[in-house]
């Protein structure tokens, strides 16, 4: 046996580098703190760009939506995709509709933590500064409510809405006559009579009307509570209304 292998057999034979003790805690620790700084870092982009999910804290949108459910709202409508009649969208106060809601009441941890978790998307937004509603003119409509028949007509075309009002409910217990603006809509809840919209707030910025850029996105499901579990797609009530189409 030459002298090179026995140098090679020792080297081979020499125990392996042992890890110190706290280097594999160090390690998993590491890992663990950049997961979840990837993962947040996904939730906020999802949250700023494409998805947000939503609280519903009152009864103006029954029998569609309840109270406690949860909403995802895509972002990308209006958008990349057009906003229709008929849609259900979340969007920001225009000014005053929202002078009687009272905040959730959290501790001061509380609300930091919550505050923390809702900016990344980890829980839905309390909606105490938004609302929702369901689109029901688009910019240029003539909207009236009510023809002889007790429907409501856009463009002078009567809208059957009981894919979404629940039997027997009127379409407006009071009367109005509109044209939308503009860049603005006009927008319903479902529970009309327990919902102050467009309707109840022509005294207010905007004459009642939502600029279409304070649309976060459209409500396209409910996903909590599973029982409630939807989709929330565009009816065809409104599919024989002259005009435009959609908004972008």
């Amino acid at each position: 046996m030459s002298a090179g292998d026995t140098e090679q057999d020792t080297q081979a034979q020499e125990p392996a580098p042992r890890r110190k003790a706290g280097g594999g805690i160090v390690g998993a620790v590491r890992e663990t703190v950049l997961v979840v700084a990837v993962a947040l870092v996904v939730s906020l982009v999802v949250k700023t760009f494409l998805l947000q999910a939503f609280f519903i804290p009152s009864q103006s949108m029954e029998q569609t939506l309840d109270i406690g459910d949860r909403v995802v709202v895509s972002k990308l409508t209006p958008g990349p995709f057009e906003l229709h009649r008929g849609d259900v969208v979340v969007f920001a106060d225009p000014g005053g509709w929202l002078q009687g809601s009272t905040p959730p009441q959290r501790s001061a941890v509380g609300s930091v933590v919550a505050d923390a978790l809702t900016f990344v998307g980890l829980l839905p937004e309390d909606s105490d500064d938004h609302l929702i509603k369901r689109v029901i003119g688009l910019p240029g409509d003539h909207v009236v409510c009510c023809d002889a028949g007790g429907r409501l007509t856009v463009n002078d075309v009567p809208v059957d809405e009981s894919a979404y009002l629940a039997a027997g409910v009127a379409p407006s217990d009071s009367a109005f006559d509109v044209t939308v603006p503009a860049g603005e809509l006009w927008v319903m809840g479902d529970n009309r009579a327990e919902s102050a919209d467009s309707r109840f707030n022509r005294d207010k910025a905007h004459n009642g009307f939502v600029p279409v850029d304070l649309v976060v996105g459209r409500a396209y499901a409910v996903v909590w509570p599973l029982s409630h579990w939807s989709w929330l797609g565009t009816p065809d009530d409104f599919a024989s209304v002259p005009g435009r189409t959609g908004v972008k």
